[in-house]
């Protein structure tokens, strides 16, 4: 059986090179290829953290390189706090607490619109 299409089906209204300028501008970051580690590395937290309808309806609303790494993650069974999200980033990244919760914030900040308030 196939899905039906949803009401108010957000749709993409960006190209994943148009996200990364976006995530490299709200980020301030050197290159191209830092805002991607960024992309890849929240939108796979984020993967781990989402579950049923909301990570069906966040995968749609984004390009296809971002949803694909949204989707590629298995759910973590315990779903972390804010804080707890950029702590796990830090620690799989490599990288500090502050470090993880400025990526957060740039890659949100460029995917708020596309999603919506309801699913950020």
């Amino acid at each position: 059986m196939y899905d039906q299409p949803r009401a108010n089906r957000p749709q993409t209204a960006m190209t994943f090179d148009q996200m990364l300028e976006r995530v490299r501008y709200e980020g301030a970051y050197p290159t191209r290829e830092r805002a991607a580690e960024s992309v890849h590395e929240v939108l796979a937290a984020l993967g781990r953290q989402l579950t049923g309808d909301e990570r069906v309806d966040l995968a749609q609303c984004l390009p296809v390189e971002a949803a694909l790494t949204l989707t590629a993650q298995i759910p973590d069974t315990e779903p972390l706090t804010g804080w707890g999200f950029v702590k796990d980033l830090a620690e799989r990244t490599g990288g500090t607490p502050a470090t993880a919760r400025w990526d957060t914030g740039a890659v949100f900040t460029a995917i708020t619109p596309l999603a919506g308030p309801d699913l950020i």
